[in-house]
């Protein structure tokens, strides 16, 4: 039986900054699948790095850590070693080129990321706007959203919603059907952007046949038929023409990559 590849994320916060450059880098690798992350966090004590150092080295695998703490850090350095384990220290040398370039004196306290300041609280109100208003469920949010996301079922509306809701962002989505009217709060209001969500009718066709099977549902559904496909697609363009709105095309694109788009449109607004 193979050993399994795993890449330990450790801390002394919660450690989600360490796992999202983990994540980053696996999705740069097609054997990026066969590789699983485990993560350790609020790490306090030298005894918990040696315990971890052991685990890397039984199984094979490497340690990306941010520890801010300096004793902490050097422990792991110092084990690593001894242990003949690789590690990635993903605050460290961005630390220190900081010292070095300004000057400054870190706090040297751990999960500064999460403080629950203001930018928090917004983050926070902006997923919930983005759950209450995800797929049409309430026309009002159109008006008070930042950013309103329109296209045809599996365009990919409620992730980047969510993706967006992380950076503080309001966004409410809405699906086109030919069958249900836009209503009329998504009109031009000023102070928010609308941006049309479209896709190359084959990625989409795959896309709602994976998913009807993932629910058990026979995947010659008209839903992922070709002709249904086009004909959604067909309308859902002459609706982005009628509402005069920016469109994105999302068949090969990621999450982020759209995202950023979306954001340099804010920042231009």
């Amino acid at each position: 039986m193979n050993q399994p590849k795993i890449i330990y994320v450790c801390s002394d916060a919660v450690g989600e900054t360490a796992e999202a450059v983990a994540r980053a880098t696996l999705r740069q690798f097609s054997s990026g699948e066969e590789v699983r992350l485990k993560r350790y966090g609020h790490i306090r004590s030298e005894e918990e790095i040696v315990a971890i150092v052991r685990e890397a080295s039984a199984t094979g695998g490497f340690i990306a850590f941010t520890l801010v703490q300096p004793e902490l850090r050097e422990m792991m350095k110092e084990e690593a070693q001894r242990s003949s384990v690789r590690i990635v220290d993903v605050m460290g040398p961005m630390m220190q080129t900081f010292i070095d370039n300004f000057n400054g004196l870190p706090k040297r306290q751990p999960g500064l990321l999460h403080t629950m300041d203001e930018d928090y609280y917004r983050r926070i109100e902006a997923i919930e706007f983005a759950v209450a208003f995800d797929d049409g469920k309430d026309a009002r949010g159109l008006l008070q959203a930042q950013v309103v996301l329109i296209g045809v079922s599996r365009t990919s509306k409620t992730p980047l919603s969510i993706f967006l809701a992380h950076k503080g962002i309001k966004v409410a989505n809405f699906p086109l059907m030919p069958e249900v009217k836009p209503p009329e709060e998504l009109s031009y209001q000023p102070g928010r952007i609308i941006v049309g969500l479209t896709m190359q009718p084959g990625k989409l066709m795959k896309i709602r046949t994976e998913r009807l099977k993932a629910m058990g549902l026979p995947p010659a559904s008209r839903y992922a038929s070709m002709d249904r496909v086009r004909e959604e697609l067909t309308y859902a363009a002459e609706v982005m023409k009628s509402q005069n709105c920016r469109t994105i095309d999302v068949t090969d694109r990621a999450i982020e990559e759209t995202a950023g788009i979306i954001m340099g449109w804010l920042g231009e607004a």
